[in-house]
């Protein structure tokens, strides 16, 4: 049933999709953080100093000294030319570049599904937890949104065949699965080979069409991730990417990989969006690219993310391992995922870590229906080795209160 229209000042209805809008947590929660003296680990922020400040000089310089008049002109909706083949040119299954859509962000892309795809009450099937971005995304189209069990390494393939076939066998086919393969936003967790082979069998076998979100897959640590799912089924995947996390977020530039019969419609939805994406930032980013300082410049940022991350899980194994606190190291990305001992809340906990200096986004909005409220994510790529030991210090010493004061109070225990 769809929501009721919401009444607002005189003469203003809003639309009944407003009610099923809400604000993002994580924004929310940096707001708080801008306070002095707060260490966040809340947001997915990459470090700023990985920026390359002097190569986006020189780039803007170039473009406005060498194609000023076009930059600043209004431009095709598909994106730049040059930009789209870059990108087509460095995806390992090598699509056409007529396949590529620039979007203002990986997660205008997620808008733009959500639009082109989804009707009321149609099913999607999302991983349990998922990133919320994406969830915040599909709500005003007003999907069922059914989740699939999901372990240590990702999407179980199984329960994923079982939920396909029992809608499609309802007769209200799943629109598509999104995932998030490399390095998962919120759990930081990694799709093997042979699970990528499989979720991609179960595709094709169930007509079961897939968004792949991939953000982070350059953050690697060790090893690079395998071969994206796009690379088996093709015809079967819309691709997310981002220059986000290796460029600069301030850009707001991002791309999706289309199948070709699906390519016009969402060019549609681009264009009554925002008609285009900026053409100067396009223009500025191709040059930096093709300029090598790319590949200077991500070695880099993996060794600083892998100490990063090195030092979180260490300081978590001095301060969280005693009070029974669990975690999950990726082997890539941004996050860190964890959970309290019980009885504890992250979400009720969250105002005393921030009294005490530090602040991290709860797990419970990255679910769908019954959360884990035990769970909370921790960003370590916007931190400096000797905040993230000390903020950690603080977090955990906020965790052995809480504890303390929930053993001495029965009824707190029950209600967490």
């Amino acid at each position: 049933m769809s929501a009721a229209p919401s009444k607002t000042a005189p003469g203003w209805t809003l639309a009944r999709r407003t009610t099923l809008m809400n604000p993002s947590v994580i924004r929310e929660i940096l707001k708080v953080t801008e306070r002095p003296g707060i260490i966040s680990f809340a947001g997915g922020l990459p470090a700023s100093e990985t920026f390359a400040i002097e190569a986006f000089r020189e780039a803007c310089d170039a473009v406005l000294r060498n194609h000023g008049q076009a930059a600043l002109q209004y431009a095709a909706s598909e994106g730049f030319g040059p930009l789209r083949e870059a990108v087509a040119a460095g995806l390992p299954w090598h699509p056409s570049p007529d396949q590529v859509l620039i979007t203002s962000g990986s997660q205008q892309g997620l808008d733009l599904v959500a639009k082109v795809l989804i009707d009321a009450d149609s099913p999607v099937l999302v991983e349990q937890p998922t990133y919320l971005g994406a969830l915040m995304a599909f709500a005003p189209m007003e999907p069922q949104v059914h989740t699939v069990p999901c372990d240590a390494d990702g999407v179980l393939p199984q329960a994923l065949a079982e939920q396909a076939s029992a809608l499609r066998q309802a007769g209200k086919p799943a629109r598509f699965a999104y995932l998030l393969p490399n390095f998962q936003n919120p759990t930081g967790r990694t799709l093997g080979v042979e699970r990528r082979a499989q979720i991609a069998q179960v595709a094709q076998q169930h007509g079961l069409p897939l968004i792949e979100d991939n953000p982070y897959g350059d953050l690697w640590f060790d090893a690079p991730p395998p071969a994206p799912l796009a690379q088996h089924v093709p015809d079967g995947v819309i691709y997310l990417g981002s220059f986000s996390k290796i460029l600069a977020p301030g850009l707001r530039l991002g791309f999706m990989v289309v199948p070709k019969a699906l390519f016009p419609k969402l060019l549609q939805a681009k264009q009554a969006a925002d008609l285009h994406t900026s053409g100067f930032s396009q223009r500025v980013a191709q040059h930096v690219l093709a300029s090598g300082v790319q590949d200077q410049q991500v070695p880099r940022i993996r060794d600083l993310y892998r100490q990063r991350r090195d030092t979180m899980a260490q300081a978590l194994q001095r301060y969280g391992a005693p009070l029974g606190v669990q975690w999950q190291v990726p082997t890539g990305g941004m996050f860190l995922w964890c959970r309290l001992p019980q009885p504890l809340s992250a979400l009720h906990m969250l105002p005393q870590a921030v009294d005490a200096g530090v602040a991290y986004v709860p797990g419970a909005p990255f679910y769908v229906g019954q959360a884990d409220d035990a769970t909370l994510r921790l960003n370590f790529t916007n931190a400096t080795p000797e905040q993230i030991e000390h903020g950690v210090a603080l977090l955990c010493g906020v965790v052995k209160e809480a504890l303390a004061s929930s053993a001495q109070s029965p009824v707190s225990r029950t209600a967490a």
